[in-house]
């Protein structure tokens, strides 16, 4: 009867050797760092703008751009990661309009002229509305027969004074928009 219970225990400990060992878990890396990506690479009317040349004639810090296109206008929006606002959008579109069509048609009423920038130009603030703060655009007509639009939505709670500085900025950065090409 002992050699039954020895042969039983054995036989235990021979099936425990023999069982499959579990499984090994891997470790998931620690995530890799977000790579710097410029924002021309999102095409379209991206192709004008750089992160950096945004940051240094307005003070925004953009790291996410995407663009669209849709017949003859190339759009490109701008903002930073994990941030729905403030958003920065430019949109172009080919044109053969002349600057006093410009002047009367697309200006809007209301809206500053701008000298030195295109062919002709214009910026204005918009009021805050329920879901974002006050915008700050600018438009001219570019001297390659391009209608361009940059409009800076800030932030809600974002002061209407601190829009129209940004307007100011925004001239400066048409400046350097408009000597590139699309």
């Amino acid at each position: 009867m002992r050699a039954r219970i020895w042969l039983a225990v054995l036989a235990v400990l021979l099936a425990a050797g023999c069982a499959e060992e579990a499984p090994t878990v891997a470790v998931p890396a620690d995530p890799r760092p977000p790579v710097a990506v410029a924002a021309a690479s999102s095409g379209g009317a991206c192709r004008l703008l750089d992160f950096a040349v945004i940051a240094e004639h307005t003070g925004g810090e953009f790291d996410v751009a995407a663009a669209t296109e849709r017949g003859d206008t190339h759009t490109c929006v701008v903002r930073a990661a994990g941030a729905v606002l403030p958003e920065l959008t430019l949109s172009v579109t080919e044109t053969s309009i002349d600057a006093a069509t410009f002047t009367l048609d697309v200006q809007p009423s209301g809206a500053t002229k701008i000298t030195k920038l295109g062919k002709a130009g214009y910026r204005r603030t918009l009021p805050k509305t329920a879901k974002a703060g006050p915008v700050a655009e600018v438009g001219w007509l570019a001297t390659e027969g391009r209608l361009a639009t940059l409009r800076w939505t800030a932030p809600t709670g974002a002061a209407k004074a601190e829009a129209d500085k940004t307007a100011g900025k925004l001239v400066t950065l048409a400046k350097v928009i408009d000597t590139r090409q699309l």
